[in-house]
């Protein structure tokens, strides 16, 4: 239950959000006080670019949990995980994740042995520690077996972890220990098994590799394992341990690994951290771009640490598809290349201050910078920028990553600034950042200027932060919770301003009232920063916590608010309102005359409002010298481009945009070019059927395509001569991609399935429940297709199945559906929790119709495990299908005449 605080007064206080870049002279003052500094220094190259920093504990579930869009763009280098079929949690299993993670760009699939037992300490049976050691061994020679079974383009992607913690585990002090010793104090029963799994797996599969010793933190007494791995011809073949500590200590505890391995003469070997962060730092990108700096610059591996739910990329993923701040901050994270460079920042490996990355990529004439951390002002000043790479001025495009909570979905990052900078006489260009937020990160990316490019009008103006604590609370039932995460309280979640409001529940009177002010006139979006939590009692009633808002007591509109996992776990919930210049109140209340009363119990984080005007209306664009670029490189010197400059795509090369849609439907994707050839256009991977782009002429090709909601993939592959690509531009349209909607309830039913009114969030008040535990229990839906071709199949359900757990992790269950199309082979669908049977989400999914009526049946059963003679004893493996509501279909894409 979340805590009580007495109440306190309330003011209002405005937050401005934008920071703005303001061009000054080379060598120039921006300010009268100087600001701190964070200084990039081009000329000294401290290694080759690593990447290490994007990896996950428990982050994949299975294929399509996070989605393929999802793992491929946030660009996720390695995933430690369970044992197959292990019973710690539900899904994540080694063997059924891997084939989707490396198809997706994934490098390593660490496979935690130990996970093969429930509880943890690990519940190993025997009567002593010899007999649990035999009975662990032979599930290391199943497990090895089962992945000998694995083709070998996905076999040379595992490392074995033969032990997890194992000095206060299975080799401590415990009751599931192996003696009830320590071997950080008497390390001779570790040592020994450790030489004979090693022998084990090495017998059953020459090739393997181990990881190890995976201790929780780097013990001085690592050095005395190293050394007699050695002795013994066992040495790891990737060094393991976690690093539940702080950035400053992963560049320690690696400086301190290497000299042991020198001491001992065996090495260098990969190092990862494969457990890193603490609640109080994941989701949010100007916390997690301090480990991500101390990661790269020690050139290691490391995983995100796994303190919530699997399958979500450790707080980065937001339902299947979509992604939140921390996701596009390792997205941009992931497009760095070329070599690292020296980053100087004004609180050298310090926590909780200004920290970043830098690269350098000669080829494609880019450096990229991200860095975060502080609130207020700075100057990011690079240095010795070479005149032979950028010329006498630098293109600069300055992006902001926000923060948008655990399981709030975000955009692409918000464009700041692009501006064209003369490079002083020192080589020095000097960006003044105002107004920063500490909880953002921040990127910027330097090209080659003074080539005639227009700069880009910033995506977003006005913006304003209220804080709930900071409200107006009238009525009963207030608290002030908090304060919630902070540096001395890792475990606890972030909040903005690290307080929040409670009082908005069943049977309550409750208002909070915010006093804004706006600059003008004009139509404003508004995002409700909230949380349920759904176990709670009031919040299982009803799923969705209602709230009514209403700006200057008019207006009324009903919200449901985000679930989540825990408490203060934040998601927002958005609307728009329609404000005029200066004072208003907008308030969220429990009760409305007009519109009913609140179900539920919610607390409230924050109010971001910001102006809808044109720049926020534009269409989003995606430059193709900023894309992912394969087989190819920016040109930076043809006028008439828009940024600084355009991509050749010869033939088979391409430019892979990740783009963001708010929702699932139609938008106009507009390829702006300057002809030279012609380029086809993939979706998510799938190859349009549509007219190739471009042509002998500057030009602009449109075509419609159904976006899923969060992240697409949209690739440009060049087909004949080298079409020069300048940008995508990607907007919100309708009316060309029919859309048919099905309700499930008018479907066939076979079996136990049923319609059911008990979920009340469900279109219509119906929806189709109990499909499954059985192919017998099914749902038959007849859809039309006015052609034949790829469509947009886009299901609207609901999954809240929970086993019990054993740890802090709450384990909700990711039902599948097996879905075929006219009598043909099933597909397998994964749907991830949605926290609550009535919170119904949207997942699409692209198939082959045939003109006319098409027969979707929809059926499910309890998946065995990987040798299909047991099945999981906890009920992690659910025999049912979601709940499903509608079914909508929609084609894939169509090109729209010149």
């Amino acid at each position: 239950m979340r805590p009580t605080r007495s109440r306190t007064s309330a003011g209002a206080t405005a937050v401005t959000a934008l920071a703005a870049l303001l061009a000054v002279p080379a060598g120039g003052t921006a300010r009268a006080a100087q600001p701190e500094q964070l200084t990039i220094d081009l000329a000294t190259d401290t290694g080759a670019f690593h990447g290490g920093a994007s990896g996950s504990l428990y982050g994949v579930y299975g294929d399509g949990v996070p989605s393929r869009n999802v793992l491929e763009g946030m660009h996720v280098r390695t995933v430690s995980t369970k044992a197959q079929d292990g019973p710690q949690h539900p899904g994540a299993d080694a063997l059924e994740m891997l084939p989707p993670f490396v198809d997706s760009g994934g490098k390593d699939v660490y496979v935690y042995m130990t996970d093969i037992y429930r509880g943890f300490p690990y519940q190993w049976p025997g009567a002593d520690g010899p007999a649990r050691l035999a009975d662990f061994e032979e599930k290391i020679k199943k497990q090895v077996q089962q992945v000998l079974t694995l083709d070998g383009a996905y076999k040379d992607h595992v490392v074995y972890v033969p032990f997890n913690e194992p000095e206060g585990n299975m080799f401590g002090t415990g009751e599931w220990s192996y003696d009830k010793v320590s071997w950080l104090k008497d390390p001779q029963a570790y040592f020994a098994a450790w030489k004979d799994v090693y022998r084990l797996i090495k017998g059953l599969d020459p090739g393997a590799r181990i990881a190890g010793p995976n201790t929780s933190v780097l013990y001085d007494q690592v050095k005395g394992f190293l050394q007699y791995a050695k002795a013994n011809d066992v040495v790891p073949d990737v060094m393991t341990w976690h690093e539940l500590s702080s950035p400053a200590a992963v560049r320690t505890s690696v400086a301190k690994y290497r000299q042991m391995e020198k001491d001992v003469g065996v090495g260098p070997l990969p190092v990862n951290v494969n457990e890193y962060g603490h609640n109080f730092h994941l989701s949010v990108p100007g916390q997690v771009v301090q480990w991500v700096s101390a990661i790269e610059d020690s050139k290691i591996d490391a995983d995100l640490a796994y303190w919530n739910i699997d399958g979500n990329l450790n707080d980065s993923a937001v339902e299947a598809n979509k992604g939140n701040g921390q996701w596009w901050l390792f997205n941009a994270y992931g497009q760095m290349s070329g070599h690292t460079v020296e980053v100087t920042a004004p609180h050298p490996n310090q926590q909780y201050t200004l920290q970043g990355v830098a690269t350098l990529d000669e080829d494609k004439q880019q450096s990229r910078a991200i860095f975060g951390g502080k609130s207020g002002d700075a100057d990011v000043v690079f240095r010795n920028i070479d005149p032979k790479l950028f010329g006498s001025a630098v293109h600069a495009t300055v992006q902001e990553i926000p923060w948008t909570g655990q399981v709030g979905d975000s955009a692409q990052p918000l464009r700041l600034a692009d501006q064209e900078l003369a490079v002083g006489a020192d080589g020095t260009v000097t960006l003044p950042m105002t107004g920063m937020n500490e909880m953002s990160a921040y990127q910027v990316i330097l090209s080659p200027g003074g080539h005639g490019a227009v700069p880009a009008e910033p995506s977003v103006s006005w913006r304003g932060t209220y804080e709930a604590e900071n409200a107006t609370y009238t009525g009963g039932g207030y608290s002030k919770n908090g304060p919630e995460g902070t540096p001395s309280n890792v475990g606890g979640f972030a909040t903005s301003g690290t307080y929040n409001v409670g009082g908005l529940r069943t049977g309550s009177d409750g208002v909070l009232g915010f006093d804004v002010e706006v600059p003008q006139d004009g139509t404003y979006d508004l995002s409700v920063f909230a949380n349920s939590y759904n176990l709670y009692d009031l919040v299982k009633e009803q799923g969705p916590t209602n709230v009514f808002l209403r700006v200057d007591g008019a207006d009324p509109q009903e919200l449901r608010l985000p679930l989540g996992y825990k408490w203060v776990v934040w998601g927002h919930t958005d609307t728009t309102v329609k404000l005029t210049a200066g004072r208003h109140r907008i308030t969220l209340a429990a009760k409305d005359p007009d519109l009913g009363v609140t179900k539920g119990d919610a607390i409230i984080d924050k109010i971001d409002l910001s102006l809808r005007d044109a720049r926020v209306t534009a269409p989003a664009v995606y430059e193709a010298e900023y894309a992912t670029l394969s087989g190819t490189r920016p040109t930076y010197t043809r006028p008439g481009a828009s940024g600084p400059g355009t991509v050749p795509l010869g033939k088979g090369a391409t430019a892979t945009f990740w783009v963001h849609s708010p929702t699932d439907g139609e938008a106009t994707v507009s390829v702006d070019h300057l002809g030279g050839g012609r380029a086809s256009l993939s979706l998510n991977g799938e190859k349009l059927d549509v007219s190739k782009v471009g042509g002998d002429k500057k030009g602009t090709d449109r075509v419609r395509m159904f976006l899923s909601g969060g992240i697409n993939k949209i690739t440009v592959t060049g087909a004949s001569r080298a079409l020069l690509l300048d940008r995508l531009r990607v907007a919100r349209t309708g009316g060309t991609l029919t859309t048919r909607v099905y309700q499930a309830e008018d479907g066939r039913l076979s079996g136990a399935a049923k319609v059911t009114a008990a979920y009340t969030f469900a279109t219509g008040g119906k929806a189709v429940t109990d499909i499954g535990d059985g192919t017998a229990n099914a749902l038959t839906v007849d859809v039309v297709a006015d052609r034949g071709g790829r469509h947009a199949v886009t299901i609207r359900y609901s999954n809240a199945e929970q086993p019990p757990a054993t740890h802090y992790n709450p384990d909700p269950i990711a039902r599948h559906a097996d879905l075929s199309v006219n009598g043909g082979p099933a597909h397998r669908v994964l749907f991830p929790t949605t926290f609550h049977f009535n919170n119904f989400w949207e997942l699409t999914v692209p198939l082959t119709l045939r003109k006319g009526t098409n027969r979707l049946t929809f059926t499910a059963d309890e998946l065995p495990d990987f040798n299909g003679d047991t099945y999981n004893q906890y009920d992690q493996r659910s025999p049912y299908a979601p709940v499903i509501d509608r079914i909508a279909v929609t084609p894939l894409a169509q090109k729209q005449p010149a």
